[in-house]
């Protein structure tokens, strides 16, 4: 993408609003600037649905509660969602030992996920269950299935929206996962 821009005839805001524009974001246009180039909408939390899932949950909710959640605890509830809502403990064990960019020790699985339950006192319905359950006993994770449909919704909008998702605080970047 080439972006010009004549300091002589256009204003610092019209500068700075083509720059916005060039990167996707929702610039301020000044009310005078006539031939202002056109933004393409991106899709936000505000696009997701407010209905109810089961329990309380929304589109919004569970966008709400993955955009909270840390890297890793966000990658491990992905990959239980890519499973179909329901996965054993050595299934994304394994997963992630074995993981090209981003591996997770087998030991660190269950404290990546302890932030969920945390995050889910925040952000989730007053009184809901669990989004991801533990069976300790049968060694498994296991998500409602209307739950994993809005879930694969808001890692949609994820995916499309990287810079909504809480950073890993040891680097600037958004993680890879």
């Amino acid at each position: 993408m080439r972006l010009t821009i004549d300091t002589e005839t256009d204003s610092y805001e019209q500068a700075i609003a083509a720059v916005q524009a060039a990167y996707g974001l929702r610039p301020d246009v000044p009310a005078d600037w006539l031939d202002a180039p056109a933004t393409e909408p991106r899709p936000g939390p505000e696009d997701l649905s407010e209905d109810d899932l089961g329990d309380g949950w929304t589109d919004r909710l569970l966008f709400q509660m993955i955009a909270s959640l840390m890297p890793r605890a966000r990658a491990v509830l992905r990959r239980i969602v890519e499973m179909g809502g329901t996965a054993t403990y050595d299934e994304v064990q394994q997963h992630f030992a074995d993981h090209p960019t981003a591996p997770i020790p087998r030991t660190k699985i269950g404290g990546s996920l302890t932030s969920v339950k945390a995050v889910q006192r925040h952000v989730g319905p007053a009184g809901a269950d669990h989004l991801l359950q533990r069976d300790e006993r049968a060694r498994l994770y296991r998500i409602e299935q209307a739950l994993v449909e809005g879930l694969i919704r808001a890692f949609a909008l994820a995916d499309s929206r990287p810079d909504l998702m809480r950073r890993d605080p040891d680097s600037q970047e958004p993680s890879p996962l």
